[in-house]
């Protein structure tokens, strides 16, 4: 499940949310960070950031919308985790094993109004596993069998 604190992926997380209940299953929020590529630093001729400071605001946004969509009732069974990389490439490592990767339509950065992003078309064609691409619909509400 990848989060980049975009609405989607927040709808993302619904749908996952809905489907681990379905089936019994897990949730591993997952989120990418890359720091600035070293042809930058030459460009803005700033000095070295320490990388710890796009990895601890990865993992703030990827918090957020845990606490946003969840709140007080944030399963127990949700993981983390944040890796350093292209959040294609992340998230496609991420579904080796898994039963279903599950992504926003669109997140952050790209052009407005593409009906898939970038990184959800590199996860439907490059992931080891089902995707399931959101595009925006909250998921049904579970009933109790036999209701």
């Amino acid at each position: 499940m990848g989060v980049d604190g975009s609405e989607e992926s927040k709808q993302a997380l619904r749908w996952a949310d809905y489907l681990a209940k379905l089936t019994g299953s897990s949730i591993t929020a997952v989120g990418a960070w890359t720091g600035l590529p070293a042809a930058a630093w030459a460009v803005t001729g700033a000095g070295a950031i320490s990388p710890e400071i796009f990895e601890d605001a990865a993992r703030a946004s990827l918090t957020e919308a845990l606490d946003e969509v969840f709140g007080a009732d944030k399963a127990a069974g949700i993981t983390t985790h944040l890796r350093e990389g292209s959040a294609a490439s992340v998230l496609v490592h991420a579904s080796e094993g898994a039963l279903m990767l599950v992504v926003g339509s669109r997140g952050h950065g790209g052009f407005t109004g593409l009906l898939l992003g970038s990184v959800s078309s590199a996860c439907a064609e490059h992931a080891k596993c089902p995707v399931f691409v959101v595009h925006g619909t909250n998921p049904p509400t579970l009933t109790p069998s036999g209701s």
